[in-house]
């Protein structure tokens, strides 16, 4: 499968990637994303960006289903960005606390603590993971 990156036609600024959904396409999203950012000058969100869309591919890679997933960079304001993966299953992440003898379970933690804000939307096939960074209180968050 080649993973290519398309801006969006129409609307705010936005950047698209499908990729395969296995474990590598972890380090796809986060060049994907630090281009995209250094593209719109906004490098100072880059490091936060590629562990948080790391995360999130992960997360799909762990428990979705189907053979690929979608990575979204949206910038919803001039130093705001929103990163999304979306893929084909309903099950929606949950925030826990993970033990410290558990491997895994912490990857919403991380989110939670490097975004302004994090959700889900539910699509009729699937769902979209998406988390906020950069400054703009009180700006829209989706």
């Amino acid at each position: 499968m080649t993973a290519t990156t398309r801006p969006f036609a129409v609307g705010v600024p936005a950047y698209s990637q499908v990729l395969p959904r296995t474990p590598e396409s972890a380090a796809h999203a986060r060049r994907m994303v630090r281009t995209v950012l250094e593209t719109w000058h906004l490098p100072q969100l880059a490091g936060e960006a590629e562990y948080v869309v790391s995360e999130l591919v992960s997360n799909a890679v762990d428990h979705a289903r189907g053979r690929c997933l979608r990575v979204t960079v949206t910038r919803i304001s001039e130093c705001r960005v929103r990163l999304a993966v979306i893929d084909k299953s309903h099950d929606k992440p949950e925030l826990k606390t993970a033990l410290p003898t558990e491997e895994h379970g912490r990857g919403l933690a991380v989110i939670d603590a490097l975004a302004q804000g994090w959700g889900v939307d539910t699509l009729q096939w699937g769902k979209r993971v998406w988390a906020i960074l950069g400054d703009g209180a009180g700006e829209d968050e989706r």
